[in-house]
């Protein structure tokens, strides 16, 4: 009997699927997004359920009518002879999708039809089944579309990419019915039976590589699965299913003893490869792979590879694993290596980021759009041969820029970096920066922090094309480990933009990474994926020296304390007492981790409060204060805005009433357009020391902030 089979894919894998379920048999075929229907007897559905590879579930069609409204659902449901499908000794659930006549969200449509199952097995059996929503006997799909209902039976018992030989997962896994249609795209098959052998330099817990054995050797993809969807389905023939179980278990053996290719799967982490090595094992193909510890920038032509093979790999994309840079050099190293292998070499990637796949830097010979989940992604394929030569094309020294410009900035950056560590050593510090937009073309900033390097992207010139400001940023992080002798993974990209208010305290992220700075004698907490800025201003490092050289002694008060630094080298300074004030409980939190490093006992306090309040309210006093406000801030609880221009004047009179005779003040901010009220320099001695509080890493750019010295003016 020809029944109707409906069968869902990935997105992308129509065509493939089709292609394939045709050799299996399904006739009339049809297809639609992420589906693939047709005709097809019960022998054809086992099959499909056995061996396709690229299917996600095989559905056995029971009935489709027009509806419209909940009503109808139950109607058409109910009409079923459901007592042909499942006993009332069965237990069933019911997966509904979609919305619309009157069907609201899919917990109702799921109801709909679970009652009427239920009340048509009542009628005829005289007992309601169970429903089991985790692990049921019989699975009953539903789907609402355009006032269509159709229903089926799932035949395959849930996703057919559970092919059960997977014991574990490495990170970030690809699907098997989706690195079958990776291998399809690439003519894997056919490569295969011509002798071409198989390299995936990024195996992960080898998924490829298995579902590329298993193509090879014709083995059915679900021959060590369990479980299926019609194992207690009453229209079950075992007879029929037992005898495609020998079938495919013969092909097995024969496909095996012809095997004749060579398979390498390479990794750098040891973890997920032991997996991809059980994952092997379960199948019996250990045998047939070499699997070993290697990390991509290794990975070159071997004599051993042969003359003519298919790499094939899924390399990060961006969404789930890798920072950028680490992204860059994986794809630009991968490129480098392709370009190694002999003219008959070929190589498939998939990936989602259209922007890592150019810099392969490779001529595609065709792409296909594919879909990882709901991440839309690209299968390109390439061709050894028909990569052209030259300057953008040749292969390369790892890390050697590809052009002019790109080389000019490696230069600079080398240079910079060779005076910015001289200076850091006589400053005693590891934390600085090393370029700030010298060329404009280059629009980033690069501070070190110890052993990481924390990258910050500016807004492009508007001059300049945005395809052309992020290949130059891309550029940039390809070069910048090399040039600093840095792991691509202690690179850290920020986009940064002009901020307002608590914008730049914000949370950016929530990795929770720190590493530790020195500055002296001080030790800071650095955290450079949490937030916009890392915790340290590394411009004020000449004001917190001074600030250490003068704090023996006296009482020290740090208002808009930020992580606290400057109370850090105050302390440290041999200062009395400190006092810290801030709004934020985060960056409190943060400044105790910095007390803690630095081992500072209880006479240095943290105080959360608004500072102008708080000021106002203190009748505390001090011998050397620092005020550093931001340009603007929001308070909610005083309901009002801080803004440094307009409010200065007030800061720095309540400033000024807690210092005690002799004391200093020492007042800076960052706003480039700041200018000191007349009325301040009337009535006090104000020293602008901006200039002196500049050290070599910001020589360039001066204006980063101002700072005042502040005191009392006395009598003649």
């Amino acid at each position: 009997m020809q029944q109707p089979l409906v069968l869902p894919c990935a997105k992308g894998s129509e065509q493939v699927l089709a292609q394939e379920a045709e050799a299996l048999g399904l006739h009339d075929i049809r297809q639609g997004v992420a589906v693939v229907s047709g005709m097809g007897d019960l022998e054809t559905a086992y099959r499909l359920c056995l061996w396709s590879r690229v299917a996600s579930r095989v559905l056995w069609q029971l009935g489709e009518s027009e509806v419209a409204n909940p009503d109808d659902i139950y109607a058409v449901t109910r009409a079923i002879a459901w007592d042909e499908h499942l006993s009332a000794d069965n237990t069933f659930a019911v997966h509904f999708n979609g919305i619309g006549q009157g069907i609201r969200n899919t917990q109702f449509g799921a109801l709909k039809v679970k009652d009427a199952i239920a009340d048509q097995l009542r009628d005829t059996l005289h007992r309601r089944p169970d429903v089991d929503a985790k692990a049921p006997d019989i699975s009953v799909d539903a789907h609402l579309r355009k006032g269509r209902l159709t229903l089926a039976i799932d035949l395959s018992g849930g996703g057919l990419h559970q092919r059960g030989y997977r014991l574990a997962h490495g990170a970030a896994p690809l699907k098997e019915h989706l690195a079958a249609t990776l291998l399809y795209r690439a003519g894997w098959p056919q490569l295969a039976a011509s002798g071409y052998n198989l390299i995936d330099p990024l195996c992960g817990s080898g998924t490829i590589l298995l579902e590329a054995l298993l193509m090879a050797a014709d083995i059915a993809p679900a021959l060590k699965r369990q479980r299926f969807g019609f194992t207690h389905w009453q229209s079950h023939k075992p007879a029929v299913w037992k005898r495609l179980l020998e079938e495919a278990a013969t092909r097995r053996e024969l496909g095996l003893n012809r095997l004749d290719l060579k398979v390498w799967g390479y990794d750098q982490d040891a973890a997920t490869l032991a997996t991809a090595r059980e994952n092997a094992a379960h199948l019996d193909l250990a045998h047939c792979l070499h699997l070993e510890r290697r990390p991509l920038d290794r990975f070159t032509a071997q004599p051993g590879y042969g003359a003519r093979g298919l790499i094939l790999t899924n390399p990060p994309y961006g969404e789930r694993l890798g920072e950028i840079a680490e992204l860059v050099a994986t794809y630009d190293t991968l490129g480098q290596a392709f370009k190694t292998f002999p003219a008959d070499w070929q190589m498939g990637v998939i990936s989602s980021n259209t922007d890592m796949l150019k810099r392969l830097r490779l001529s595609r010979h065709k792409y296909y759009q594919a879909y990882n989940g709901s991440i839309e992604a690209q299968i390109a394929l390439y061709h050894r041969a028909e990569q052209p030569e030259g300057e953008d094309y040749a292969v390369a020294e790892p890390g050697a820029p590809v052009d002019e410009q790109a080389r000019m900035f490696a230069n600079r950056l080398r240079k910079n970096n060779r005076a910015a560590q001289k200076h850091a050593a006589a400053a005693n510090t590891d934390a600085y920066r090393i370029y700030d937009q010298d060329m404009p073309e280059y629009a980033i900033a690069v501070d070190r922090y110890g052993d990481y390097v924390h990258v910050q992207e500016y807004a492009a010139p508007k001059t300049v094309a945005p395809e052309k400001a992020r290949k130059r940023l891309l550029d940039t992080l390809h070069i910048i480990p090399q040039v600093l002798e840095i792991p691509a993974a202690n690179l850290v990209l920020k986009t940064r933009e002009r901020q307002r208010g608590a914008q730049q305290y914000q949370k950016q992220a929530a990795r929770g990474m720190t590493c530790t700075v020195h500055e002296g004698e001080a030790r800071y907490h650095i955290n450079l994926h949490d937030y916009l800025d890392t915790g340290l201003f590394l411009d004020h490092r000449l004001l917190r020296r001074r600030i250490h050289a003068e704090a023996a002694g006296k009482r020290f008060l740090n208002l808009f304390c930020y992580t606290a630094s400057a109370s850090v080298q105050a302390a440290l300074g041999g200062a009395a007492y400190t006092t810290s004030v801030d709004l934020s409980q985060t960056y409190l939190d943060w400044a105790h981790q910095n007390y803690d490093a630095n081992e500072l006992d209880s006479r240095h306090r943290l105080i959360r409060a608004d500072v102008m309040a708080w000021l106002a309210e203190d009748g505390g006093s001090y011998d050397l204060i620092l005020c550093d406000p931001p340009t603007f801030s929001n308070t909610k609880k005083e309901q009002r805005v801080f803004d440094v221009q307009r409010d200065h004047v007030t800061l720095i009179e309540r400033c000024m009433r807690r210092l005690a005779p002799g004391g200093t003040l020492y007042f800076s901010n960052n706003y480039r357009s700041f200018k000191l009220d007349p009325a301040i320099s009337a009535r006090y001695h104000c020293e602008d020391i901006s200039a002196a509080t500049i050290d070599f890493d910001y020589a360039r750019h001066p204006n980063i902030h101002h700072a005042w010295k502040i005191t009392a003016k006395t009598d003649n």
